[in-house]
């Protein structure tokens, strides 16, 4: 089959398309043909191996699995003895390793179907980084009904599912964001838009109960200033350093939190079938959709990641791997005009 597959961490240069083993499938796993990849900041450090910390996961002196991309929607092609949720041809989305390929596997529990009103393009851009917005808001978060929070990084990939997700939790919302950023995250669904590049947060007079951080590029202190004297502040970054910086960056709120009124929270996310199942049912409600920022063919990768890396991307990034009739049709002109030819 063919893939994106690299043997070593390094740049985006070490990424080769190629002609690898299709994965075998255990018992409790399904073999999905994929369609569509969304790539996040996550496949960028898993190519390079930095930092260091994440080798602990991808493999610690070269790849575990030398394909990037986490997320992934498609057609279950096979599944195992022991798999009772899904069957072959059934359009499900979901998570796993390795699924920059025509074909990837995941576990049962890491996949759910496919809604009938999303495109496998908009599925896969779904997986991970609305697991991140929803583990943060509402189990890191505690957010309740008629809380104020922030969003910090609203326009991002785990940002403006941040946004949807805070407003199905019933609280009001504030996005911060940059100024070509603004409309996009006033579409969809938040009651309040800051301008960064106009307006600083942490010197205004509104207080949050709750803040979920997505960039980290200013101190707790002044972060903490926007905080109710009780309210929370969820980091989910901690990548804007490096070394023992960044480390301290990363242990400092977890060191501070028990001598503070205020919460100072970060949080793992694993994908399950139940906080998936969650996401598909506000999506078939209307209340949660992907924003497609850019679109690449399999064969362009690099260029995706390079883009991410970017730290400018408005919503999500997606790869596509195949030419699928059904996708196709279902795309936005505009979407269309711009996705290069052949897909590998």
């Amino acid at each position: 089959m063919k893939a994106i597959a690299y043997d070593k961490y390094g740049s985006f240069d070490v990424l080769t398309l190629r002609d690898i083993d299709k994965p075998a499938v255990k018992d409790d796993e399904v073999l999905v043909r994929v369609n569509a990849v969304g790539l996040q900041i996550g496949d960028v450090f898993s190519v390079k191996g930095a930092p260091y910390a994440m080798r602990m996961y991808t493999g610690l002196l070269k790849p575990k699995w030398g394909v990037p991309g986490y997320d992934l929607a498609g057609q279950v092609e096979a599944v195992g003895t022991g798999v009772t949720q899904f069957q072959p041809g059934d359009e499900v989305f979901g998570s796993s390793a390795a699924t920059c390929a025509e074909y990837a596997t995941a576990r049962e529990d890491q996949l759910v179907l496919k809604p009938a009103n999303l495109t496998f393009e908009e599925a896969a851009a779904i997986p991970t980084p609305a697991l991140a917005a929803l583990r943060g808001l509402r189990d890191a978060g505690k957010l309740q009904a008629g809380q104020n929070v922030l969003i910090n990084g609203a326009s991002g990939g785990v940002g403006h599912f941040a946004v949807q997700i805070a407003k199905a939790l019933g609280a009001e919302v504030t996005g911060v964001c940059s100024t070509k950023n603004v409309e996009m995250v006033r579409s969809i669904g938040a009651d309040h838009v800051i301008d960064y590049t106009n307006e600083d947060f942490t010197r205004g007079d509104k207080r949050y109960d709750v803040i979920l951080d997505n960039v980290e590029n200013r101190s707790l202190s002044d972060v903490r200033r926007a905080l109710t004297p009780s309210g929370t502040l969820v980091l989910n970054s901690g990548t804007g350093a490096s070394g023992i910086a960044m480390l301290v960056r990363l242990a400092q709120p977890l060191v501070l939190s028990p001598f503070a009124r205020q919460n100072l929270r970060r949080y793992l996310v694993k994908p399950n079938h139940e906080d998936l199942a969650f996401l598909k049912e506000l999506v078939e409600t209307g209340k949660l959709r992907a924003v497609i920022d850019k679109t690449y063919p399999l064969r362009e990768t690099a260029a995706a990641l390079a883009y991410i890396e970017g730290g400018h991307a408005a919503g999500k990034v997606v790869t596509l791997l195949i030419e699928n009739a059904q996708l196709r049709t279902r795309y936005r002109s505009a979407d269309c005009a711009r996705i290069p030819q052949p897909f590998f």
